[in-house]
């Protein structure tokens, strides 16, 4: 999957609160891909990297997959094509929600 074009649909831009956890402050666009079912059932979730403000849906490039040990999900990590991010600022920048979990970045 990584390197793949894929649309997210932004249901939690950045800036905005957990719908049900009303302490937990979203820094990124957060969604799913339309059409893709996750191993939890739901449509694949995906953080998007380096877009700087709360957008509706995103075009972009799969650029890493944080595979959680101790979860069913894996989220997915889409970037605009001409950015990159190192294993360490992407979880600095997914550390608010993938603290709860034990996860391993794959790239």
């Amino acid at each position: 999957m990584i390197g793949n074009t894929v649309r997210v649909i932004v249901d939690r831009p950045l800036g905005s609160y957990h719908p049900k956890h009303k302490d937990m402050y979203y820094p990124v666009n957060y969604g799913f891909i339309e059409g893709i079912i996750a191993p939890d059932g739901e449509e694949q979730d995906a953080y998007i990297l380096g877009v700087n403000e709360p957008v509706k849906e995103f075009v972009g490039k799969i650029i890493a997959i944080i595979h959680r040990c101790d979860d069913v999900e894996e989220k997915w990590v889409v970037a605009p094509e001409n950015i990159s991010f190192t294993k360490e600022e992407i979880l600095e920048k997914v550390f608010f929600q993938e603290q709860y979990f034990k996860t391993e970045i794959i790239m």
